[in-house]
């Protein structure tokens, strides 16, 4: 099937999606988590072929942390799916209303965005969680993974679309596009006959293709450079505890902690407990020079942080520590090397911690948390489609209600404008 008809038929299973029940939808979803459960071994086996492929072509560790299935990640999966069955169905809420001068009763609704074009990388599970967020929402979808998972999104493609079957739901409302080849990229972002939004998931060098190229709506994000403030009030043995979770607890993500600012104030008595606990936790360090002169033969492996790698993901375990005089020059550094994604001030001066939280325009701020909170499933949103560091539609974790909009519904008594 060519990319037009695909489009087509996404538009029209959008269309009978939008007329479907929560029910309905709530039992396709159902189907979806069972099926991924009982056909586990062979996901996972396709899992394996994509993970030797990625191996064989010397692809980063991070890469293949992204890209490798387990058992328990399959289940977490599933259950990150039952989830979103559970959650309340945004569509055909009444938002708001009232009765005009004229008479007329005014009313906002809301409803399905129509087709979501979704474009990805090394992530088999953003597969299950678009396909999910998007039934339960009443929008179609078309995917376009990566090479790199090419026979993992086979298999779950083929789960979800027998799970609409079994539904009695149309197939095509999730469909992919299984060749590689880079040109049907082009040819999704100019599908504005059928596609209403497209949301890239991957590096900057998608993010800007995508925003050049397409004729479509594109909702960007999912680029990390995260920050901690560790203040002058902090107290270090509450700091390190969330400092280390930020930043080992999962590295190849986009909330994973990059760079830490310290107060001058501590720096001496802090960068040493900093260092041993990285070294504990076999992080290397990327220290500016006056940081780099305090933990310098300290236990951490440590080098001279670049311009440049400041405002990169490392994605890895590896964090850059910069030395900040007041709160004003941590805000600064964020402003000029952050993405507007997470960051978070570790502090026990409440006046700090709000200042911090008016000062920083952030999709997500954080006072004395990880910032591996933001995320779908840790907002409670059951899971995302993509982080969004945008400021128009839709920002941070996009879930249910980022992927609906709403129509103006008018209910007159035979009423004609004066």
């Amino acid at each position: 099937m060519g990319l037009v008809e695909i489009g087509k038929s996404a538009k029209q299973a959008a269309f009978q999606l939008s007329q479907c029940t929560t029910s309905q939808k709530n039992a396709a979803l159902n189907g979806i988590a069972d099926l991924l459960e009982q056909k586990s071994e062979s996901i996972l086996a396709a899992n394996q072929r994509d993970i030797q492929n990625a191996q064989d072509n010397a692809l980063s560790a991070a890469v293949l942390d992204r890209l490798l299935l387990t058992g328990d990640r399959l289940i977490s999966i599933a259950n990150d799916v039952r989830k979103v069955a559970m959650l309340t169905d945004p569509v055909g809420e009444v938002i708001d209303g009232s009765i005009l001068g004229s008479g007329l009763k005014l009313q906002r609704h809301r409803v399905p965005l129509g087709v979501i074009g979704v474009i990805y990388e090394a992530r088999p599970n953003v597969t299950i969680d678009i396909a999910s967020l998007c039934l339960k929402t009443g929008n179609a979808a078309i995917l376009r993974g990566g090479k790199e998972t090419v026979h993992t999104n086979k298999a779950m493609i083929d789960i979800i679309q027998h799970a609409l079957a079994q539904s009695k739901l149309p197939t095509t409302a999730i469909q992919s596009i299984n060749d590689p080849d880079r040109k049907y990229i082009n040819e999704l972002l100019k599908l504005d006959q059928y596609v209403d939004m497209i949301i890239p998931r991957g590096g900057a060098a998608l993010h800007k293709l995508c925003r050049e190229q397409s004729t479509i709506p594109v909702i960007t994000g999912g680029i990390g450079v995260c920050h901690l403030f560790v203040d002058e009030s902090m107290d270090f043995a509450k700091a390190l505890p969330i400092i280390i979770n930020a930043k080992t607890q999962r590295p190849s993500t986009c909330n994973t902690l990059e760079t830490l600012l310290v107060h001058a104030n501590i720096a001496k008595q802090f960068l040493p407990k900093l260092s041993q606990a990285m070294a504990d936790n076999a992080v290397v360090l990327h220290a500016d020079p006056e940081s780099f002169a305090i933990l310098k033969g300290l236990p951490a492996n440590v080098s001279v942080v670049t311009d440049e790698e400041l405002r990169q993901e490392w994605l890895a375990k590896d964090l850059n520590v910069v030395i900040v005089d007041s709160l004003e020059h941590a805000v600064s550094h964020i402003r000029e090397y952050g993405s507007a994604h997470s960051d978070g001030i570790l502090t026990r001066s409440l006046a700090n911690a709000e200042k911090f939280v008016n000062l920083v325009d952030s999709a997500a701020v954080y006072v004395n948390a990880s910032t591996r909170f933001t995320d779908g499933a840790q907002f409670g949103l059951g899971a995302e489609v993509a982080v969004s560091t945008q400021k128009l539609h839709a920002r941070g974790p996009m879930g249910l209600e980022a992927l609906t909009t709403y129509k103006w519904v008018g209910y007159g008594d035979d009423l004609i404008r004066d």
